[in-house]
């Protein structure tokens, strides 16, 4: 009886400190010292932080990969934003990952990021595209589309690409 005991007081600690940590999903947030810099928060599935998350994980931050350093669910990167971008972020568990498609708008000293879904940035011009077909004016409507996608692409950074792993993680959480 005093061996059990006396396992359960020193084992039993260890095997739950040994938990392995895991970020299923994140929300983005303008960090609190409002130094021009983002901040991403550990969340559970009702978008609560999760303080109990701590230590490195490996984020892709449009498409360049960065090592987190999180400390109580917080993160903030390195990275200090100049000015209004998209922000496509992806973390990888060994079971899956999980993307997020982000407009970081910045005014004055503040950002403000908007989280976009990837499946209406495909669904919206595709309507518009329809719309334009019907009235026989495609090719006006192909031009404007592509000047504006051309003017996120090279000034925002938004490629086609993100918007594309945007809607399928969008796709892939619907089934």
């Amino acid at each position: 009886m005093k061996h059990i005991l006396y396992f359960a007081i020193i084992i039993v600690p260890f095997l739950s400190a040994a938990q392995e940590q895991r970020i299923d999903n994140f929300i983005v947030k303008e960090n609190l010292t409002q130094n021009g810099k983002i901040a991403i928060v550990a969340v559970d599935s009702a978008e609560v932080a999760d303080e109990s998350i701590d230590g490195t994980f490996l984020f892709s931050m449009n498409g360049l990969q960065q090592s987190l350093q999180f400390h109580q669910g917080v993160a903030v990167p390195s990275q200090k934003i100049d000015g209004s971008i998209f922000v496509f972020l992806k973390h990888k568990n060994q079971d899956n990952s999980t993307g997020r498609l982000y407009f970081i708008h910045k005014k004055d000293n503040s950002l403000n990021p908007y989280k976009i879904n990837g499946l209406l940035l495909l669904i919206i011009p595709a309507l518009m595209l329809l719309i334009a077909y019907v009235f026989k004016r495609m090719l006006l409507t192909l031009i404007i589309l592509g000047l504006i996608y051309g003017y996120f692409s090279f000034s925002k950074g938004l490629a086609f690409s993100q918007i594309l792993e945007s809607a399928f993680q969008i796709l892939k959480n619907l089934f």
